[in-house]
Order: C-alpha cells, then structure tokens, then sequence
C-alpha cells in the first residue's frame, strides 16, 4: 500500500472497485460499479459550477465490501460520512454532490434531514468523527 495526497478541502472519496451491484461485481462491459459511480460523479460534477468546491477523488477498496458503490464524504474538521448501496448513474451523481455542497457549506459536517436529497437517505452506513475530535 502507497499513500497519495488528498485534496485538501471538501472531497467525495469513490471507492472505484466496488461491486456493480449486490448481485453482480461488473456490468455488461466488465466496469466495476465504483469506476461508473466515479466517472458520473465527474461528468455531474463538470455539468454545474455548484459543484466545483467539492473534489472528486478515488481509491481502491473501502473495505466496505458488503456494500457496492461506496464513497467517503470528508472535509477537514468535519464529521465524515460513509455512504453505499448506488447505482453508479447520474441521478445517484447529483445527489451525492448536492448532499456535498450542503455538507461543505455546514459548520461540522451535519446537514439538517430536511435538506438532504432525496437520492442519499438510506445510503449511509457510517460516520467518522474528525481527528482529533469526538461528537457530543
């Protein structure tokens, strides 16, 4: 394992070897299910200047291998999120980025339920305090 440097503000982090599905590792062209969840991500993210301040990074395996199609939304000083269970397609794109935007733009990283996008509720499997600090 290597390490790389991140952005250093807001990012959705694309696990881009997550499985296509709960049913199938690949789709008809053999592409991984985060690889596609990745490049809508950028396609959405390149459609909309809203969403410029939120970068769009990958890495291989999240470890979160019973899910499919899993980012982590991190921001420095900022509770962190893990979501999953996507379809890698534009309309999961926008409101993973949507969700971002409101999320760059809150204090700690909690965005009120009422301002969520409708695309990411049941899609969270975790949260992450930032380092070196707790959720009270």
């Amino acid at each position: 394992m290597q390490l790389k440097p991140a952005a250093p503000g807001p990012s959705l982090v694309v696990c881009d070897t997550c499985r296509f599905s709960t049913d199938a590792r690949e789709d008809e062209q053999g592409r991984r299910g985060g690889a596609r969840l990745a490049a809508a991500l950028r396609a959405v993210q390149a459609s909309d200047p809203r969403y410029a301040a939120v970068a769009v990074e990958t890495m291989p395996c999240l470890f979160a291998c019973t899910e499919h199609c899993t980012v982590q939304l991190r921001a420095p000083a900022k509770v962190g999120y893990v979501l999953g269970r996507f379809t890698p397609d534009a309309d999961a794109a926008r409101a993973l980025l949507d969700y971002a935007v409101a999320y760059a733009q809150s204090e700690h990283g909690r965005v009120p339920f009422k301002a969520w996008p409708e695309g990411v509720k049941g899609h969270f499997i975790v949260r992450i305090p930032p380092e070196g600090m707790l959720v009270e």
